[in-house]
Formats: C-alpha cells, structure tokens, sequence
C-alpha cells in the first residue's frame, strides 16, 4: 500500500493551524476584552483623579484668592497682637507751675481673653505665681462678664520686679497674659491739697457702660474733687500698640505704638505755697479758711482739717482706714470750705445793713438804743453785750457786733429783703466753682418756712438778723461775700485759671459786672468793718496787721450751735468756753486787705472754736499777712523765700 506523505501532512497541518487560529482568536478576544475593561478603569481612575484635583483647586481658590484676605488676617493675628493703650492722664499744676497730681510708672499684669482657650486656668496659673487677694478675683470676675474679649482685663498691678521675672519665666504656661508698662496718679502734695485736687479710682460698671475707653487697664475715673469736675479734659484719648508674639504668646518685639493724647494740663489758681503757709497757721484744729483774689474771684488757698491722703484711693482703702475716716468727729473727707454749712454769726451783719440801705429802710445815720435785750412778743432777745451799748448807728453797730442794733433792722425791713440782698452777695446760693458737692446753705424765708408746714414768726425774723437761727453758710460763700462788699462787683470764685497753658476769661477782673447795689452802702459797711479791727474798742484789735502801712477791714462773728436758757445767760456765770468741745460756737472771721485797694478776702471758720473775735481774727490775720507778703496775685514766679523768712 502506497502512501502520500504529502498530502497526509497537509490535512494534519491545516487542523494544526486551524485550532492554533481559534487559539489566537479567542486570545486577541481575551485581550480585546481585558483591554475594555482596563480603559473604563483608567477612565474612572482618570475622572477620580480629576474631581480630586478640581476639588483641590477649588479649595486652594478659595483659600488663597477667595478667603486669602481673611486667613491671612488670622495668620497675622497670631503673629501680632494689638491692644489699646490707655492714655496718660493731664497734669494738675499749681499757679507757678508746680505739680498737684500727676502720673507715675505702673507695672502691671494684663490677660487678653481672645488668646487663650481656657482662661479660668490661666487665672489660676497666674494665682499660683502671683497671688490674687480676694477683691482682685472679683474684680476679675466682673470685667471678664461685662467686656469683650479683646478689651485685656487687669489681673495685678504695682508688680514688683521679683513678680514680672516669675510671669516672664512661666509664660509658656500663661498664654494670654502679658506685662504691661501703665502709670499710676501721684499727688505730690498729699493731703494739702486732697479737698481741692481730689482723686482717682477705677470705674465701675456704670461708668464703663457711658465709655468703652473706661475699659482699658489702668484707666480711672475722678472721684472728686478737680479730678472728677474735669474728667473729660483730664482723661484723654487712647493709643494702640503692635507686638510680635510666637505660638505661646510671648512677646518677640514692639512693632509700632501710637502713645495715647494725654489729658489736657490744668492750671489752678492755687498758690501751693500759700496753701502750705495756711495749713501751718490751723495746724490740727478742725477748721476751714478761703483766701481769694477779691478782684477776680481766683482761689488762692483753701484749706479744710483735718485732711486725707489721696493716693489711697488709687492702689485702694483699707476697711480699718475708712471706719476711721467716717468715724472721725472732725470728718476728714468732706472739704468744709465747700461743703461744710455753718450758722455765719454775726458776719451776716454787714448783709443786713446792706439790705437795709439799699431797699433804703434806714440811713447810716439812724441810731437805735441798746440796753443789753430787746423784748419782741413776750420773748427777750439779748446783745452779746449784757448791760448794752446805749445808742448805735451803722457805724457802731458794725464796730461793737451790736445784736440789739441789728435785731431792729431785721424787724423793720423784714425777712424776704434780707434773703434777696444776701443771695446777690453770695450767700445761700450755690456758687458756679469747679468743684463737685459744693453746697448752697440757707438764707431761710417766710415761705421756705411754709414749705416745712411752719409758720414763721417775729422771732425768727430776729434771730436771723445776726446770722443764727436758720441762716447757714459755707466759708467760700462767706469770702465770696467778703470779695463782694470790698470792690462792689459780682466776683464769682473759681479755681480753674487756665486750661492748657490758655487763661480762662473769668481770671479777667472785667469779666466780673458790678453790683447793681449803691456804692455809698458799700462805703458805709467798708468803714464800719475798717473800724472792727482798727479803731478803739472794736470787736478785733487783734486782727490788725503786723505789716506797716497796710490796714485792713474785717467782721467777727460766734455761731451757737445750741440755745442758751435765759436764766444761765443772766446768772452772768455762763462761759461757752467750759462746754464740752461740740457745743461751743463757732468762730468765724472775714476780713479783705489792704483797706484802701482791696485785693484778698479771707474767711475762717474755727468748728466749736468758742469766740470769733478771741481765736478766729488772730488766725485770719496771720493768714492775711502771709498772703500780703507772698503776694502771689501779682507775681509770675513763687517768692523766693519764704513767709517765715520774710517776717
């Protein structure tokens, strides 16, 4: 059998390449398929990734184009800290020039809220370095619920330097809390001048409700005095500070500070010298006097005892300093001068004599006889004088205090003329001073009487015409009186003289219109003031000046401040010296110099200092005379030497 290799080959071949085909088919199927699904997964991988990135391009678009401003402010702000500063406070400066209160460096130690997240820890990590007493915690408590976060809050002040190292070295552990430079107010002259200047303390809730500046650390407010009555001038507009911190919040550097506008500088018309010379005259007796440039109404000394010492008020008063305070009999903290009301004695006569003139009820010439007594509807009414004067006219009876002489002149010309001619001299009205509390005292009527379901009797009318009764007075009004009677003009007191360096218009003599009162009344009550202290028998011998060929004019005056029986008044055994210290009169004295070109007023008023004429007028020309000698009115500078040398 013969065989064909050939073809056998060629049939087993074509198989061989057929299924090899078929392989290669379903092969490039496979891949075909694997190649699909490959390409949707890259396409789906391919659209992920370009969401992603299109979500990060949005999201660094917003970051740094569309919110880039603000995060760059938040990356700033943590680099930078900014706050307010508070402003230093004005100068209150003395005639020449010479510092009443003024500012002193104050370490302290300030939390700023918005940069810490757990500000009652800090606080009390601060504690734990520097301890907080009690009133400080509440202190705290209450500025960190009434201001906002970005207003610091005070933790301590008046750091010493061993307290700023121990903050310095924890402050990693104090985020938020910084040390701050501040000023505290000093008053160089302490308790001479306590009443007038005043002082300071921190504001409180009230206070920074009317003022967000009130909130800064280290901010006060006036509590009285000057301090309180120009605040506004004194206090001044806030500054700004940048510093550089790193992420704990110390301080790397000062980038740029604007200091705040200091409070304006106020000139007082006070001569502290002379106030100092008035001081050393009372001593430690509780009295008050005023010494007043007649001519302009300018304060040149007000001195008021026992005083206080301001700077308490600042760093804060003790519980036992203040029940001594109130509890003092002598009442240190009110400024008598103008606060202080007293019956005015028989200094109110020259303002009944001038009430009578003027509503022309009597002339200087009338006389009315004095037997010791005038007996007005049942009731005897005594002179100071217990067998009298006989016959006295105006002059004598301004030279002698004649109470019967004045009794007659308040019956006749009655009670309602008194008052109005007495306010036109400044007496029981509130003077227009720059000080806070200033009282208005009594010039009692028929109809305020009324007002008080009273009636009012011939008696009152009496004993209101040699100033007792209801008739009550402050010492300034008393040398606003004086001042008044001396040039005839309506000389107001003022203590502001010049505000910044800039006189103020009242410290201008023609600022002050004259009296619409006669000038002969005026000339008639000089006299009989002049005949007080120079001519013979008068109530003041001892009130004439030691200075030669200078006079002066001046009015005594006692004040009871409780009724004498009548019977131990004609026992002729009655001496108000042997009463216990709070039931003795007062002494009063007012006196203007010199006589012929009047150019100070003084009035003094000793508290239960018994005789006018005996304790009061020796005082008030000691006080006279230091200011005749230092004569600061009229000078630019502060002698240079001082009274004590000068006599």
């Amino acid at each position: 059998m013969k065989f064909s290799g050939r073809k056998i080959f060629g049939r087993s071949g074509g198989r061989h390449r057929g299924r090899q085909g078929k392989r290669q088919n379903r092969d490039q199927e496979l891949r075909d398929r694997g190649r699909g699904v490959f390409t949707r997964r890259a396409l789906l991988l391919m659209a992920a990734q370009t969401a992603t990135l299109g979500l990060l391009g949005r999201k660094l678009y917003d970051l740094q184009i569309t919110s880039g401003e603000h995060f760059a402010k938040l990356a700033t702000r943590n680099q930078i800290s900014k706050r307010l500063l508070a402003p230093p406070r004005g100068r209150i400066i003395d005639r020449f020039g010479k510092a009443l209160a003024s500012n002193q460096t104050n370490w302290r130690a300030l939390l700023l809220p918005e940069e810490t997240t757990d500000v009652p820890g800090t606080i009390e990590r601060f504690a734990a370095i520097v301890p907080l007493e009690d009133h400080d915690r509440t202190r705290i408590a209450r500025e960190m619920r009434h201001q906002r976060k970005f207003v610091p809050v005070m933790l301590r002040e008046f750091l010493s330097w061993n307290e700023m190292a121990r903050i310095e070295l924890n402050a990693p552990g104090l985020p938020g809390v910084l040390i701050d430079v501040g000023t505290t107010r000093t008053y160089p002259e302490g308790p001479l001048t306590a009443h007038i200047v005043g002082y300071v303390a921190p504001p409180n809730e009230q206070d920074v409700a009317r003022s967000a500046l009130l909130a800064l650390p280290g901010m006060r407010m006036g509590r009285s005095g000057i301090e309180q009555s120009q605040d506004d001038l004194l206090r001044g507009e806030a500054g700004a500070v940048e510093m550089e911190v790193n992420s704990v919040g110390r301080v790397l550097a000062e980038l740029d500070r604007v200091d705040g506008t200091p409070g304006r500088e106020i000139t007082l018309s006070l001569d502290a010298g002379l106030q100092q010379a008035v001081q050393n005259r009372i001593g430690d007796t509780a009295a008050s006097a005023v010494v007043m440039d007649c001519r302009n109404g300018e304060v040149l000394a007000m001195v008021s005892t026992p005083s206080f010492d301001p700077s308490l008020f600042d760093s804060g008063v003790s519980k036992a300093q203040w029940i001594a305070w109130t509890n003092d009999e002598r009442t240190p903290l009110i400024n008598k001068a103008v606060a202080g009301v007293y019956p005015p004695g028989s200094t109110f006569k020259p303002a009944v004599a001038m009430a009578a003139l003027q509503n022309k009820m009597i002339s200087p010439a009338d006389c009315f006889v004095c037997r010791g007594y005038i007996d007005v509807g049942g009731a005897r009414f005594h002179c100071w004088a217990r067998h009298g004067h006989g016959s006295v006219n105006l002059h004598l009876g301004l030279k002698y205090s004649c109470d019967v002489y004045f009794y007659e002149v308040a019956r006749r010309i009655g009670m309602d003329r008194i008052a109005a001619t007495s306010h036109e001299l400044g007496l029981g009205t509130k003077l227009d001073i720059e000080l806070p509390h200033t009282r208005a005292g009594l010039i009692p009527t028929p109809e305020w009487r009324q007002k008080h379901n009273h009636h009012w009797n011939g008696g009152d009318t009496i004993v209101s015409g040699i100033g007792q009764g209801f008739v009550q007075v402050t010492p300034l009004q008393l040398a606003t009186y004086t001042s008044r009677i001396a040039t005839g003009r309506a000389i107001g007191p003022h203590l502001v003289r010049a505000i910044n360096g800039k006189l103020t218009p009242e410290s201008d003599p023609e600022h002050w219109p004259v009296l619409d009162m006669p000038e002969q009344a005026f000339k008639a009550i000089r006299e009989g003031m002049f005949a007080v202290v120079n001519e013979a028998h008068g109530t003041a011998p001892k009130a004439r000046l030691p200075i030669p060929g200078i006079e002066m004019a001046g009015k005594t005056g006692s004040a009871q401040v409780r009724r004498v029986s009548r019977a131990l008044r004609e026992s002729g055994h009655f001496n108000s010296a042997r009463l216990p210290w709070e039931y003795r009169p007062h002494a009063l004295f007012i006196c203007f110099a010199p006589y012929d070109a009047p150019r100070y007023a003084v009035s003094v008023v000793i508290e239960h200092g018994n005789a006018g004429a005996e304790f009061a007028a020796p005082l008030a020309r000691n006080i006279m005379t230091d200011a005749l000698l230092r004569d600061p009115a009229n000078r630019r500078t502060p002698p240079g030497q001082t009274v004590a040398d000068a006599l």
